[in-house]
């Protein structure tokens, strides 16, 4: 896959991402400036997460300008509505720093798996309609969606006036979603990678580490290169600088399509529990 991908109007969307789920737990501010450093320039944050403050102030510092950065967030499940979502929009670009944002996304389709469908559907569509016009406004790059399966999207993509770019999901070796990634590959929808390492399980597995040795790369090397050759951007997390740069640069080679396919049939491993329709399973 190139370095950069180009969106439905024009915009282009770097590969790879640098994830800062749970960075505020650590280092925060000192591991997004170290990740920049390495060489990041696409960075993914969002309400929940608590690191908007973080990436925006290691940005502001590191001596680059704000072009030359890719910034993502989200709106969380208690911020969806027409109204509440352009407050949830000044929060953030309050918090980051910024008068705009590249990539602005739905974080989860539902604010409650007890809502009825057609309570969701409205409080989407209503959502939707707020980002579309802070899209046209040009406050917001490129808009899109995370964690909506076929369902979510299609009560988008008939009601919308611009359709979703991006679907970040839940993708990895052992957790390949088919139903949702051919359904955004039918749409136009480009698909992110989130968790692309299946928190860790899947670097463990006896097929990623033969074919890590095989390719005399690292297994997360593997497990990256994988989507990307699915044409899946990714979002790997690290605060170690040799993973930074191990799951930033070096894919400069190409998985066999029969290798392809012994991890496209793996059994599932690596689930977060986490699903939209549900409560949280633990795993």
């Amino acid at each position: 896959m190139e370095q950069f991908v180009t969106l439905a109007n024009g915009y282009t969307l770097p590969s790879i991402g640098f994830g800062t789920w749970k960075t505020a737990e650590e280092a925060n501010e000192q591991i997004i400036a170290t990740a920049i450093e390495v060489g990041y320039r696409y960075f993914d944050t969002a309400s929940f997460y608590g690191t908007e403050p973080y990436v925006g102030r290691a940005i502001a510092n590191s001596g680059h300008k704000r072009e030359e950065f890719f910034i993502a967030s989200k709106i969380w499940k208690d911020q969806l509505g027409y109204e509440e979502t352009k407050k949830a929009f000044e929060g953030t670009i309050k918090a980051l720093g910024t008068d705009y944002l590249d990539m602005y996304l739905i974080h989860w389709p539902l604010p409650s798996t007890e809502m009825a469908d057609e309570a969701w559907k409205e409080l989407n569509i209503d959502t939707w309609r707020a980002m579309e016009e802070l899209y046209e406004a040009g406050k917001i790059r490129a808009i899109g969606v995370s964690n909506f399966l076929p369902h979510h999207l299609h009560n988008l993509l008939n009601n919308c006036k611009i359709k979703p770019m991006v679907n970040q999901i839940e993708l990895h070796p052992g957790y390949m979603q088919l139903a949702t990634v051919q359904y955004c590959k039918e749409q136009g929808v480009i698909l992110q990678a989130w968790s692309p390492v299946g928190r860790g399980k899947a670097l463990s597995d006896p097929l990623i580490v033969r074919l890590a040795q095989k390719y005399k790369v690292s297994p997360a090397k593997i497990c990256l290169q994988y989507l990307l050759q699915h044409d899946i951007l990714i979002i790997p997390k690290a605060s170690n600088l040799e993973r930074m740069k191990d799951n930033l640069y070096g894919f400069d080679f190409t998985i066999e399509q029969e290798d392809m396919w012994r991890i496209d049939t793996l059994p599932q491993m690596g689930w977060g529990g986490e699903h939209p329709d549900y409560e949280r399973v633990l795993v």
